[in-house]
């Protein structure tokens, strides 16, 4: 999947302790989606240690692999909301391995 150029966008939410943060699946001049990834996904999957306000700096460092399970995600159901999970990381036995080599 070709992503391009992609600016992440995003802001923490205190109230559901997650990043939300911004998806163009057709492109910069298509629908703008909302995403969110909450604080465990970010610490379990990434290993990112941040809290609160600072986690919205560790989703844009790891975004190169959230928006694709992002716009994966959207696109499995576009009428739901798009909450990345565990599973949503969970593509391969080596996703983990790879992912911790960055």
């Amino acid at each position: 999947m070709e992503l391009g150029n992609v600016e992440f966008e995003g802001i923490y939410c205190f109230d559901t302790a997650s990043v939300r943060f911004a998806i163009y699946p057709d492109g910069p001049d298509g629908a703008r989606i909302l995403a969110q990834i909450s604080e465990n996904t970010l610490h379990d999957e990434f290993g990112v240690r941040e809290m609160g306000e600072q986690l919205t700096a560790a989703c844009r460092k790891h975004f190169d692999a959230i928006l694709p399970a992002a716009i994966a995600r959207y696109r499995a159901d576009p009428h739901q909301p798009v909450t990345l999970t565990h599973a949503d990381f969970r593509v391969s036995p080596a996703a983990p391995a790879a992912r911790a080599g960055r």
